[in-house]
């Protein structure tokens, strides 16, 4: 969280060697400060309650327990989460893909989750078999989330993006007919269609891997390493594999090879 500038100062010189970082380490945090997104049902979502359920919560309690900290949750939308990380309000962010744009930016820990990007259609939507269907397409264009540039940009099919603050909205606009095609992580699609019940199809059209990793203040070298080594222990001892199976078990999804993503290193 945020410190006064002589406490700062204070912590980068008692590390010794590791003068310059942009911010004191979550390592010397008591509790952790996870930003989750609250519209992603099964992912992270925000009850009526004001808590917080989904994998990325699950996920951050354990990797807090296992550095011996406690951790709290505040929400954190696509268009929110670098400025949250900016001003300090949050330690780490969870669901951010790995692009090289974002790690310009901000330091990553991970991948903590590989999957793929995917589509999801109302059900009775025969015309949309893969990506290049989607050509001419309304998709849904989620604020700082990038999956519409993924389709649009990376693989230059030339679908017509249509703006929303969440994919909650996105929803909203599939159900009623003002898009025609929700396009992101594969997870999330599943969390969403898990949540919405009938009426709508997940294609399993997996055009692209997506490397899902925990992003953090830039100049914490040991907090990175210490949330690798987390999440390593969290495949081998089989919580990652409960986890999914607890949150997409019933989705369609192929949890049969959960195993530990290869990690970028911590710069």
């Amino acid at each position: 969280m945020r410190r006064p500038i002589a406490a700062a100062l204070a912590g980068s010189l008692l590390l010794g060697g590791c003068a310059g970082r942009d911010a004191a380490s979550i390592l010397g945090e008591e509790t952790l400060t996870a930003g989750v997104r609250p519209d992603l049902p099964g992912i992270g979502f925000r009850r009526p309650d004001g808590t917080f359920e989904g994998l990325d919560v699950d996920v951050s309690r354990y990797l807090a327990a296992r550095l011996g900290k406690k951790v709290r949750f505040v929400p954190a939308l696509a268009r929110d989460r670098e400025r949250l990380l900016r001003d300090g309000d949050v330690d780490m962010v969870l669901t951010f893909w790995l692009e090289p744009e974002w790690k310009q930016r901000l330091a990553f820990a991970g991948p903590y989750l590989l999957s793929y990007q995917d589509i999801l259609v109302r059900d009775r939507e025969q015309g949309v078999r893969g990506v290049r269907d989607l050509k001419g397409r309304r998709i849904c264009a989620v604020t700082g989330s990038g999956a519409a540039e993924a389709v649009t940009v990376e693989r230059q099919v030339p679908a017509v993006p249509v703006a929303a603050r969440s994919y909650d909205e996105c929803m909203g606009m599939l159900a009623d007919g003002r898009i025609d095609a929700i396009t992101t992580n594969d997870t999330i699609l599943a969390g969403l269609k898990t949540r919405k019940g009938a009426g709508f199809r997940l294609l399993n059209a997996r055009f692209g891997e997506r490397r899902t990793g925990i992003a953090i203040r830039r100049g914490d070298p040991d907090g990175c390493e210490a949330l690798n080594t987390a999440i390593t222990r969290m495949y081998q001892d089989g919580t990652m594999a409960a986890l999914m199976s607890k949150w997409f078990g019933s989705s369609g999804l192929d949890l049969s090879d959960v195993q530990v993503p290869q990690f970028e290193g911590c710069l």
